[in-house]
């Protein structure tokens, strides 16, 4: 008996479920920067991200530009990979994005931000032995209205939280965040 590969039925609803999350998100948000960029993963990293997107259209869950009027972003470092990264991880079934974003902020940092809106949104594609799918990648704005960090990973994935005023060499997305800083506050 042959088994039934499904991996292209999952890539399309995976793809129609990214389309109503990036559209839903066009509509409410205005002047966010955006960016594409796309991997190519082992054929079960895709199967697994493909299910991410498909049950909420976001293969990394929502993530916080948390910043001082200074311009200074606050990162966080997951040491496993040596990254900084921006605070954020996956949305719980019932939390909306920013919500999830808000809790992985304070979980990961310990810091709270009142939230301007839509900061970055990334599309970020996935090819896997002739399979393609994409998610959604939204990363929301908020001024910091606590700025001590103080790590509470419960997945003990980061290990410090910091405030950049430059940001380091090994930054995950440096160039989209010098981006949308130019942007944000014309430096």
């Amino acid at each position: 008996m042959t088994a039934v590969d499904n991996l292209w039925f999952l890539a399309t609803e995976a793809r129609q479920a990214a389309e109503q999350v990036y559209h839903r998100l066009t509509d409410r948000y205005d002047e966010f920067v955006e960016f594409r960029t796309t991997r190519a993963v082992s054929r079960d990293r895709f199967r697994t991200v493909a299910e991410r997107i498909e049950a909420q259209g976001l293969p990394y869950g929502a993530h916080t530009l948390a910043y001082r009027p200074s311009g200074e972003l606050l990162l966080v470092e997951q040491a496993a990979i040596d990254t900084w990264v921006l605070p954020g991880g996956e949305v719980e079934p019932d939390e909306s994005v920013r919500e999830g974003a808000r809790r992985e902020l304070g979980e990961e940092a310990g810091v709270d931000v009142t939230y301007d809106g839509l900061g970055i949104l990334g599309e970020v594609r996935f090819r896997s032995d002739g399979h393609e799918t994409w998610g959604v990648l939204p990363i929301f704005e908020g001024e910091a209205d606590s700025t001590d960090p103080e790590v509470c990973d419960p997945d003990g994935e980061i290990t410090d939280a910091r405030w950049f005023d430059e940001l380091p060499e090994n930054t995950r997305d440096r160039s989209v965040l010098r981006e949308w800083r130019e942007k944000r506050f014309g430096e």
